[in-house]
């Protein structure tokens, strides 16, 4: 077997281990590429304060939705009465016209569904169980038809009407086709979509939002006549990011709509509703959507989160007056009981944490205050819902339904064992529930370790806006010593440069330190942490983004990152690689450059633990050390902290790093860069080889030498694998018994040549306790060297070097250089990594 053969059987073998087909996205049934992005910014999410409101016929009330269920309140008072409470959680109203009925989205854990609800009786009637996801259903102003969006038969989002006869759908009509644009996109599938529908005041057009040959963003805002369907008229150009939300004036004069033009917030703006010159009426460094207009034209209604969470709002459209719809007493439409809930430490102090609250049908509930997170996926086998949880500050207060079972989880990060208590429904709840939740002890001789999380977004467009206080506060409860918030666009938006700040190096932190960074944006090579920048954010932040100023794809990462050291920063490659990318052979687009920054010294850390397939970024990373190159492990969450929709929360994927030193910046980088760590979204553990840690290197004289090691493991969730590797191969596999979750071993190797040693643990399937693809720990290498021999490897090379000769052929056809230089440099550095792993195949010192 060819050397590149006997390497890619060893990747096949860890990739066989990625069997993770217990947790499953939320709604697969979407076929668009950035889940995470559409459904945070786009699908209702279950949180504690209001969203999609809606107007009653007469003006005085509005319809929101909150906490997974439909309200009620006269715009005059602070009462809001629950409408709807149901098998799922309740999104989206939209108040018929004659008054009689409400439309809304049901979410029942497998699709999304329209819902009729009958005011005067409180009946809720199903028109759909197709088992879609339709969304966003609007009446036409007869309130005989209706308006929506939905993946039937697609997997697409496209706009539908149908007629509502008897509470039931006929004449369904699909509005837009399923199409291909012929344009290239950057984020969104190359189907085309149309969301965000609206009705004319006289019924006959619909106003939508259609990227129809759009390269980037959501799309334009386009109208079509229903009289002659499939043809649209474009009324507004500009990038939009899912929230747009056009609602046209009761006259038909004017639309109100949501932007973030030249901004980094939405803000609402007015439009002749023909098309025009846009106005904006709303200013802030937060966002203001979801607007609809009064049944007079005279206020709108609208969704603000200027105070963190979301709230509701009315603004008068002729002067500009914004007034809060406060709501300080809520009326079940069944008995509450409320709730104390506090978290304790092992003196039965309160102590932050995370906490999940669920009745027997896996419905949540949580306190009114709080910010409510999902997980993005969910387990069939265990879960009709995914994951929802929030986090206290020790003590919450929740209102349940009086007379239910309940469930409650309690989590405080990798440190802490998981605590749960169950409350069945013949006990009757007590006004307080005590969780004590149990600190792990580890071993004293492998030191003391602060946890950090290299990869969170503060603000990244959720539906939340995030501050440092509230970071915070979220990494109080996870137990989070230092964050790195990586400063990154979303579309043309920056949504923290305000926040950028060089580092202050030396001053020692009393608090959970917040350092502010920055992602390098650019998918054809591979997105960039950059950490500790001590001049400036990098601007632009991204390259190769077709039909732009910045098609081009220089600087490559390898410019970027002699910037980012000029500036005394470190460079890390981040999210690398899912399994679809590497097997069962490299994808023929993976122009990621880590082989060639890692061959030419740039590489500072990488994310082995971080949002992708956690073996797959650890198999490249094997043949990295394999080929002598020294990278430390380092983990991210890739947190996106405002959204109510996220595969975990800050501090799932972290880097644990020994405390040696102050509580400082300048320490939490030189410890991150020389590996004196171990990264986790789980296990803690620990490795000493003869007394040596990880980032330490051993030196066995060119001897045939016997190396001690001592090994140890902690994990709130059983762990199906404990290893002991070198040189990328299994040396020791702990034996466990009936305890799955604690480990103390010690053992010895003979080795007698260069190498390297790292301490895995991991489970082949996903793990509810861990919103992740799969529990997964390591540590960062020890080193062992001999005499001067170096480590080389032929199979890692040939693997790289046909990884670098793609990237070759794709950067020599590439046509939107500015320049020939361009090209050259980027080709140069190419060359220079090429050599590198050529020398490493023909000096190979192992197979």
């Amino acid at each position: 077997m060819s050397g590149s053969g006997k390497v890619m059987t060893a990747l096949l073998l860890i990739a066989s281990w990625t069997l993770h087909s217990q947790r499953v996205p939320v709604l697969p049934q979407i076929e668009l590429p950035h889940d995470y992005y559409f459904r945070e910014l786009y699908l209702p999410q279950l949180m504690s304060g209001p969203s999609s409101p809606d107007w009653s016929p007469d003006g005085l009330q509005l319809v929101y939705a909150m906490a997974g269920s439909l309200w009620k309140q006269d715009i005059q008072s602070q009462t809001a009465e629950q409408l709807t409470e149901g098998d799922g959680y309740d999104y989206q109203p939209d108040w018929s016209p004659d008054g009689k009925e409400i439309l809304f989205v049901r979410y029942n854990g497998q699709s999304m569904e329209l819902m009729l609800l009958d005011i005067a009786s409180g009946q809720v009637t199903p028109l759909t169980a197709n088992g879609a996801v339709n969304l966003e259903p609007k009446w036409s102003p007869d309130s005989h038809s209706i308006a929506f969006v939905s993946t039937l038969g697609t997997g697409h989002f496209l706009l539908h009407t149908a007629n509502v006869d008897k509470d039931k759908l006929k004449d369904l009509v699909t509005r837009t086709p399923d199409r291909v644009s012929a344009i290239k996109r950057y984020y969104y599938s190359e189907y085309d979509h149309a969301i965000n529908p609206a009705w004319s005041p006289d019924g006959n057009k619909l106003i939508f939002v259609s990227n129809r040959e759009v390269a980037h963003g959501t799309g334009n805002i386009v109208s079509m006549d229903l009289d002659n369907p499939g043809e649209t008229t474009t009324i507004h150009s500009e990038e939009t990011a899912w929230k747009t939300a056009p609602d046209i004036s009761p006259d038909g004069s004017r639309m109100v709509y949501s932007s973030y033009l030249g901004r980094n917030w939405q803000q609402l703006w007015l439009l002749p509703a023909t098309g025009g010159y846009p106005i904006q009426i709303t200013y802030g460094d937060y966002d203001n959507t979801s607007p609809k207009w009064s049944p007079d034209g005279k206020r709108i209604a609208y969704i603000s989160n200027r105070t963190g969470n979301t709230s509701l709002w009315v603004i008068d459209s002729y002067v500009g007056k914004e007034m809060p719809v406060v709501t300080k007493d809520l009326h079940y439409l069944r008995p509450r009981k409320d709730v104390v809930i506090k978290t304790v430490d092992a003196l039965g102090r309160p102590i932050p944490a995370r906490v999940s609250v669920l009745d027997g049908q896996g419905k949540f509930y949580a306190p009114r205050d709080v910010w409510i997170h999902g997980d993005d996926s969910r387990y069939p086998k265990s879960q009709q819902f995914e994951t929802h949880y929030f986090h206290s500050t020790g003590i919450a207060n929740v209102s349940v339904p009086a007379g239910i079972r309940l469930k409650i989880t309690a989590q405080k990060g990798p440190d802490y064992q998981i605590a749960t208590r169950q409350i069945a429904e013949n006990e009757g709840l007590p006004d307080t529930i005590t969780i004590p939740l149990s600190r792990w002890e580890i071993p004293a001789s492998f030191g003391r370790w602060w946890s950090g999380d290299l990869h969170v977004h503060m603000n990244y467009t959720g539906n939340y806006r995030n501050t440092t206080a509230i970071l915070r506060e979220q990494a109080r409860a996870e137990n989070v010593d230092f964050i790195y918030n990586l400063i990154v666009n979303k579309e043309q938006r920056i949504p923290d440069l305000d926040y950028y700040t060089p580092p202050e190096g030396n001053k020692i932190e009393k608090d959970i330190m917040i350092l502010q960074g920055q992602e390098y944006h650019t998918s054809f090579w591979g997105h960039l942490g950059l950490l500790n920048l001590t001049e400036h954010y990098l601007v632009p932040d991204y390259v190769g983004y077709p039909y732009t100023a910045v098609a081009s794809i220089f600087p490559h990462n390898s410019f970027i990152a002699d910037e980012v050291h000029r500036q005394n920063g470190l460079v890390g490659y981040v999210h690398p690689f899912y399994d679809f990318q590497l097997f069962p052979k490299q994808s023929e687009t993976l122009t990621n450059a880590l082989p060639v920054d890692a061959a030419l010294g740039n590489v500072d850390y990488y994310e082995v633990v971080g949002f992708a397939h956690h073996k797959a970024s650890a198999a490249v990373w094997y043949m990295l050390l394999n080929c002598g190159l020294r990278i430390p492990a380092g983990a991210g969450t890739d947190a996106m902290a405002n959204y109510a929709s996220l595969r975990g929360p800050l501090g799932l994927n972290r880097v644990y790093v020994e405390q040696n030193g102050t509580f400082t910046s300048d320490h939490m980088i030189e410890q991150v860069k020389r590996g004196k760590s171990f990264v986790t979204n789980g296990a803690l553990l620990g490795l000493t080889v003869n007394g040596s840690n990880p980032g330490d290197t051993i030196e066995i004289n060119g001897q045939k030498t016997n190396l001690q090691f001592r090994a140890f493991l902690r994990s709130a969730v059983p762990v199906d694998h404990l290893e002991v590797v070198w040189n990328g191969r299994v040396i020791h596999e702990y034996a466990f018994k009936e305890d799955r979750n604690t480990a103390d071993f010690t053992g010895q190797i003979e080795v007698d040549g260069p190498g390297w040693m790292v301490l895995r643990a991991f489970n082949d399937e996903a793990n509810p306790d861990i919103p992740d693809y799969y529990p997964y720990a390591t540590t960062s290498p020890i080193y062992i060297t001999s005499s001067g021999k170096k480590l080389m490897s032929r199979s890692s090379a040939v693997f790289l070097l046909e990884w670098i000769g793609r990237i070759e052929k794709i950067v020599s056809s590439f046509d939107a250089f500015r320049t020939m230089e361009e090209k050259e440099l980027i080709l140069k550095d190419l060359n220079k990594a090429r050599k590198f792993y050529e020398n490493c195949f023909t000096n190979a010192t192992i197979e």
